[in-house]
């Protein structure tokens, strides 16, 4: 089962909350590119990876390390909500921080269901011209509406359809964990770690799944420590002008990690390429535990990219604000993306896996996905623009 991603803020603003800004000579950065355009990276290889047989997730990052963009979508999106909701609970007071994230989170939770329903719908409209595999749509949800409820509920997770769940539960818990964090960082740690073990020791430890007797395949008692790392990244970057401290020592032993990470995972029987592995690679997948291997091999990625000065220039770039207008308005385009993987499966199951085939399916896909991207974000910015006309207006004076 290959999990959806997520974290999904479109419009999240990466200023520091005012309360460290103040403390802080540093000015603030209105928005740090690498963080959407790494965030946008990750929604092209979710485009490719949720699509088993397309031959362009054999080059996504998942063939090359021990982490996929799942972890990218959770550790940001904890970055992003300290970043957003944190600032606002500082400058408005919890009520409106609140308030703000209810909101937020109804509007996860319409895109979750509205996700499901149209999958559901698809699928069983495709089966009465082309038959379709079983993996695409769990038997439970085939026949009748009897599981609606579960649905609705969360009760129900069908695959590909279960990163949405898990962030809204994890933004939920974002007051939460930003009140802990103010009375102590290494306390906010310690818990979240603590759970996080657990976890992993006795990964009955999770929320039951109508569809999976594994419980969530992401389990919320894991993942929930690669958000509030994300939360804890974002304070630690906040006291540095919003860039992770470049230490060689540091950079080093990450990739160092990743090197080896490299070495283990690197598919060298599909390319045909003689092994360098001196050992197995871990057996067990890990994924819906984050075991320690998956988080290390994430949060080395992230250390490099938010301590590179080299980085930070690409973000502003033409390729990387391409990739940067796909992370700001990440929602919609993963909602689209996941409905496009759908059709790029029932496609590839029904009239096979060839090049030109292949060739189609994925520039249309990646066409689709720009031509909806740009006008979102023209919208944002014009939003944005209006917001601060507004705010201008409004001051005395």
């Amino acid at each position: 089962m290959i999990a959806n991603m997520t974290p999904l803020d479109r419009g999240e603003r990466t200023e520091r909350p005012a309360s460290i800004a103040a403390a802080s000579p540093i000015p603030r950065t209105i928005r740090d590119h690498r963080i959407d355009s790494l965030r946008g990276a990750a929604l092209l290889m979710m485009l490719a990876d949720h699509v088993p047989d397309d031959l362009l997730n054999r080059i996504t990052m998942r063939n090359f390390g021990f982490a996929d963009a799942a972890e990218i979508f959770v550790l940001l999106a904890g970055y992003a909500s300290f970043l957003a909701y944190g600032r606002l609970i500082d400058r408005q007071g919890w009520s409106t921080g609140i308030k703000r994230i209810a909101g937020r989170c109804g509007r996860l939770y319409f895109y979750q269901t509205a996700m499901t329903l149209v999958f559901v719908w698809t699928v069983r409209h495709w089966r009465h011209y082309e038959p379709v595999p079983e993996y695409i749509l769990e038997p439970q949800l085939a026949h009748g509406y009897g599981w609606l409820w579960r649905i609705l509920t969360f009760d129900a997770l069908p695959s590909y359809l279960n990163i949405l769940p898990l962030y809204i539960i994890l933004l939920a818990l974002f007051p939460l964990i930003y009140r802990i964090m103010k009375e102590s960082a290494w306390v906010l740690f310690g818990i979240s770690a603590a759970i996080w073990a657990v976890s992993n020791i006795d990964p009955r430890l999770t929320i039951p799944n109508w569809l999976d007797p594994n419980g969530w395949y992401l389990n919320p008692f894991a993942w929930q420590f690669l958000y509030t790392l994300g939360v804890l990244g974002a304070l630690w970057a906040s006291r540095h002008g919003g860039d992770l401290p470049y230490k060689r020592w540091a950079r080093t032993l990450c990739w160092l990690y990743l090197a080896g990470a490299f070495v283990l995972c690197f598919p060298y029987e599909y390319w045909h390429v003689p092994s360098l592995r001196l050992f197995p690679a871990p057996a067990a997948n890990g994924k819906s535990t984050l075991v320690p291997w998956r988080l290390l091999d994430i949060l080395s990625i992230f250390y490099l990219v938010q301590s590179s000065e080299l980085l930070k220039r690409f973000s502003g770039g033409k390729l990387g604000q391409a990739l940067a207008m796909l992370g700001r308005n990440s929602l919609e385009i993963f909602s689209f993306s996941t409905v496009l993987d759908l059709v790029g499966r029932l496609v590839f199951g029904s009239f096979g896996t060839g090049i030109a085939l292949q060739i189609i399916i994925n520039v249309v896909g990646l066409t689709l996905v720009f031509v909806l991207a740009v006008p979102l974000d023209r919208s944002r910015q014009k939003a944005k623009a209006a917001r601060n006309s507004q705010a201008a207006a409004s001051r005395p004076g």
